[in-house]
């Protein structure tokens, strides 16, 4: 994974698991850039409110065009929020223009066999799928929240001060 490969050869990469235990693409997204791949990244939420953005400057294919160039594009919190039909038409727009020519990283709490009812209009959620999924590598991430155990160990190393007091 970390021999970027993936990227050379305009393969998918999806990251999903729990609350807490999916980490952030952006490690793999700046090893691309050192590398100098072309990498945009965007929590999904945000890629929504750039569609908007552009959609309301009359742009929407520019950045269409934008994405479609990038190397590599992440798309982080895949899952988060409802989509508009828009949006998820939108989507598929920017994933056909990159299917076997560019590589997307997807993180995601929501296990891929739930994408499907995510994206709701069943046409255009098989469409998707179809593009990101077949042609990509998966991993399934498993355990408890890093913020958990995060939190258990600073209120031990607390509890550790407070009794040397």
């Amino acid at each position: 994974m970390s021999d970027l490969g993936w990227i050379r050869e305009h393969l998918n990469v999806l990251i999903t698991g729990p609350t807490g235990v999916v980490i952030s693409a952006q490690p793999l997204a700046h090893a691309a850039c050192r590398a100098d791949f072309s990498v945009r990244c965007f929590r999904l939420p945000r890629l929504v409110e750039e569609l908007a953005r552009y959609a309301a400057m009359q742009r929407r294919s520019a950045l269409f065009r934008q994405l479609a160039k990038a190397d590599l594009l992440v798309l982080d919190d895949f899952g988060l929020t409802p989509l508009s039909d828009e949006t998820v038409r939108d989507l598929l727009e920017i994933l056909d223009d990159r299917y076997d020519r560019r590589s997307t990283l997807i993180t995601s709490q929501l296990p891929i066999d739930q994408w499907h009812s995510y994206l709701g209009n069943r046409t255009i959620a098989d469409a998707i799928l179809d593009r990101v999924v077949h042609n990509s590598y998966r991993l399934i991430l498993k355990g408890e929240s890093m913020r958990r155990h995060k939190t258990i160990g600073s209120k031990s190393a607390n509890t550790s001060k407070a009794k040397n007091i």
